[in-house]
């Protein structure tokens, strides 16, 4: 009974000691995080008003957000008596231990730094990086999301990102599409350039600067190939692509021009 009763005695004294710490705690973390989504919010307003880059705003925002709540977490722990010193001591000792086992992410996570810093590319970019052709739809603090042409999501660390060759379809806001079409030998050249040139122009997504081109390349075995190269907006390439090859071969055949049967065509990607 007495060994109940020194129990009892103990747990009101913990109670009382350190119930009102822990009760102030939690009442600090709650408010504290509801601030936090204040400012971050708040951030957010302003920064978008001053016309941010996008990737540049969630990037930062991220970081602001997670500093924000480290930042609280320390004060939660110092109100409940914990000696902040000390746990400093502690947090960089397994702040080196994690940044040893860890070390494939902090070099993501550099990589990302150098990303907003260069901005190589921005959302909504198309790129072709690592192996992956994809619009660039987030950039977050340790990878790069991709979405590729065939609606796959890509996750790309930002490490071999900005350590690896990145090609930007999008920067210069025009791409060059490499179409090869064949004729027969006998075909006459001027007039088969006029034709495969009138379907270019008349494709109101192929741009006019740069002008469309239509060259002799190759004679073949079998077939003159025509260099085939209208210019177009990025997110307009695999149309133009397709349409190409499509009108030119019925407007070939409207014009009484013979296509070799069978011709293999080679896409040259060549820029």
């Amino acid at each position: 009974m007495e060994k109940a009763e020194e129990w009892i005695t103990y747990g009101l004294d913990l109670i009382k000691e350190f119930g009102p710490k822990l009760i102030t705690a939690i009442i600090i973390y709650i408010v504290g995080a509801w601030i936090i989504k204040r400012i971050v919010r708040g951030t957010r307003t302003v920064m978008s008003k001053s016309k941010y880059d996008e990737s540049l705003q969630k990037f930062l925002l991220n970081l602001f957000s997670w500093a924000l709540k480290v930042f609280l977490v320390i004060i939660v722990i110092s109100r409940l008596g914990v000696d902040v010193t000390t746990f400093a001591a502690v947090i960089a000792a397994a702040g080196l231990a994690v940044g040893l086992a860890l070390q494939g992410s902090l070099s993501n996570f550099a990589g990302g730094v150098l990303l907003m810093i260069f901005k190589p590319y921005k959302i909504g970019d198309l790129v072709e990086a690592q192996g992956v052709l994809g619009v660039v739809k987030g950039i977050e603090i340790f990878t790069t999301k991709l979405v590729t042409p065939q609606n796959k999501l890509a996750i790309v660390p930002n490490g071999a990102m900005a350590n690896g060759n990145i090609i930007n379809y999008t920067a210069e806001g025009k791409m060059r599409v490499d179409t090869v079409i064949g004729v027969g030998y006998g075909e006459d050249i001027k007039k088969t350039k006029e034709v495969l040139l009138n379907v270019l122009t008349s494709n109101p997504k192929v741009l006019e600067d740069p002008a469309p081109s239509v060259n002799v390349m190759e004679l073949a075995d079998s077939s003159v190939n025509f260099a085939v190269r209208p210019f177009c907006k990025p997110e307009d390439y695999w149309d133009v692509y397709f349409n190409t090859y499509e009108n030119c071969k019925l407007a070939l055949d409207a014009a009484g021009i013979e296509i070799p049967y069978p011709h293999q065509v080679e896409i040259h990607k060549n820029a």
